[in-house]
């Protein structure tokens, strides 16, 4: 079958269909972009890149867990320009990039230590750390 025949872009229409909300609502808490806004700017532009990425790599993708390769694809442009999201608002926006990234992806997403720590290239002390550290932060803000 064709990479980007009409039968694999079905599939992948069906599969943004499915998870776009749920990588959308990733990228908001990663930009710590306001959540009442109604076009989190910076939050689209990341999930697009990722889409797009996964879109030209679907052939393989779609084999494995194209949900889990799009998600890989929105952090790893999250942690390239994690600098600019310095910030924000929400619950979230005191965090660091890097306390954010973890704390997405072990809390909100429940991906392994071990995982997190491989696809950030950390050892798992740090991610843990970094996550015990944000938590921490966001539970002091809560009681605030």
């Amino acid at each position: 079958m064709d990479d980007h025949g009409p039968g694999a872009y079905a599939e992948f229409e069906a599969f943004v269909a499915g998870a776009a909300g749920r990588l959308l609502h990733v990228a908001v808490l990663l930009t710590a972009e306001p959540e009442a806004e109604a076009q989190p700017a910076a939050a689209r532009r990341l999930l697009a890149g990722a889409l797009a990425r996964t879109y030209a790599q679907w052939r393989r993708v779609r084999r494995d867990d194209p949900y889990d390769h799009t998600r890989q694809e929105l952090c790893a442009a999250f942690a390239r320009t994690g600098w600019r999201h310095r910030g924000g608002t929400g619950l979230l926006g005191p965090l660091g990039p890097l306390e954010r990234l973890v704390l997405v992806l072990r809390v909100y997403e429940g991906v392994a230590e071990e995982v997190t720590a491989a696809q950030l290239g950390l050892p798992v002390e740090r991610v843990r750390a970094l996550c015990t550290r944000a938590v921490a932060a966001v539970r002091s803000r809560e009681v605030a």
